[in-house]
C-alpha cells in the first residue's frame, strides 16, 4: 500500500513538473518523422496480464513491420530525435501514465514483450511476473548500454534471451525483495544523476 501511493503521488507530481517538456518532445517527434508522438506496445505486466505501455516514438512508424522488437546498436529505424531520446531515457517519461492507471510502478523490473517473457526461466517466471514493472530498478541502471553491448554478439537475440535475460530478472528479483521505499527512492535519485550525466 505504501509504495502504491508514492508511485501515485510521484507520478502526478512528475506529470505535473515535466508536462512542459513531455509537449515539446511530442512536437519534435512528429516535427522530425511522420507519425504519431507516441508509440505503445504489448508489454506483460504483473501476474502475466498484457498491457500496453506508453513511450515516446524513437523509430519510423513502420518500425515493427520493419525489423525485430529487440534493438541493437545503431539500428537504422531510429529516427534523429529518437537517438538522443533513447540515449538520455526521455522516450520511457510517458510511462508516468502507466504507473498513474496501476500497470506499472515507479521502481521494478522492466516489463517485456510476450516474446520474450515466454523465454523467462522457469525458476523465476512466477517469482517475477508476481512483481509490478517498473520505469527503473538497479539492473536497468547497470544496462544503460545494453544496445551496444548487444551489438558486439555474434547473435543478439539469442545473447540477450540466454545471457542477459535471466541474469537481469535474478538482480531484479534480489533486489525487489529486500526493496523499501526509501531504497527505491534511492534507485529513482540515481537514475535521475546517471541520465543527467549522459552528455
Amino acid at each position: 500500500m505504501a509504495k502504491r501511493v508514492f508511485d501515485l503521488v510521484a507520478a502526478s507530481a512528475l506529470l505535473v513538473l515535466l508536462a512542459p517538456l513531455m509537449l515539446a518532445i511530442a512536437a519534435w517527434v512528429r516535427l522530425d518523422s511522420p507519425g504519431p508522438a507516441l508509440f505503445r506496445q504489448e508489454r506483460v505486466g504483473r501476474g502475466g496480464r498484457v498491457f500496453r505501455i506508453h513511450k515516446f516514438r524513437t523509430m519510423v512508424a513502420d518500425a515493427p513491420q520493419r525489423g525485430p522488437a529487440l534493438t541493437v546498436g545503431d539500428d537504422a529505424r531510429i529516427t534523429r530525435a529518437g537517438r538522443w531520446l533513447r540515449c538520455h531515457r526521455l522516450d520511457e517519461l510517458p510511462q508516468l501514465i502507466d504507473v498513474l492507471i496501476g500497470d506499472m510502478s515507479l521502481v521494478g523490473p522492466r516489463p517485456e514483450v510476450p516474446r520474450y517473457v515466454a523465454h523467462y526461466p522457469p525458476a523465476l517466471r512466477d517469482a517475477v511476473l508476481a512483481l509490478k514493472p517498473g520505469l527503473t530498478d538497479p539492473v536497468s541502471l547497470a544496462h544503460l548500454d545494453e544496445s551496444a553491448r548487444l551489438a558486439q554478439a555474434a547473435d543478439p537475440e539469442r545473447e540477450y534471451i540466454e545471457v542477459l535475460l535471466p541474469r537481469k530478472l535474478e538482480l531484479s528479483l534480489a533486489y525487489a525483495r529486500r526493496a523499501t521505499v526509501w531504497s527505491d527512492l534511492g534507485v529513482l535519485w540515481r537514475t535521475a544523476a546517471a541520465l543527467l550525466g549522459r552528455r
